[in-house]
């Protein structure tokens, strides 16, 4: 894939998942802004060292939205309600001070 497509790919991925995690909260949505800045201003880069950099960047920011951000309502001044997303609900494993050796 030619390295043009991929840079528009993850622009487009970022776009979804930032609409997927900051769903109805207005506010949050306007990272729309940054990330359509932060390609703007790397647009007319041309070294592809720095473009791989810049896309590892981008890419990091999509999964750690995507796998680390849970949305928080305030339903009083002393309250959050989490609304978790059906993806980061996952199995939870216990913690284990003293992991054994696998064989």
């Amino acid at each position: 894939m030619a390295q043009a497509a991929k840079v528009l790919q993850l622009f487009k991925t970022l776009h979804r998942t930032r609409q997927q995690v900051f769903k109805n909260d207005v506010r949050a949505l306007e990272a729309r802004i940054k990330i359509n800045e932060e390609f703007k201003n790397n647009k007319s880069e041309t070294s592809p060292k720095k473009i791989e950099e810049l896309m590892k960047i981008g890419s990091d920011v999509e999964l750690l939205l995507r796998t680390s951000v849970i949305q928080g309502i305030h339903t009083d001044h002393n309250t959050l309600k989490l609304v978790p997303r059906k993806d980061l609900l996952v199995e939870n494993v216990p913690y284990c001070d003293a992991p054994t050796q696998k064989q």
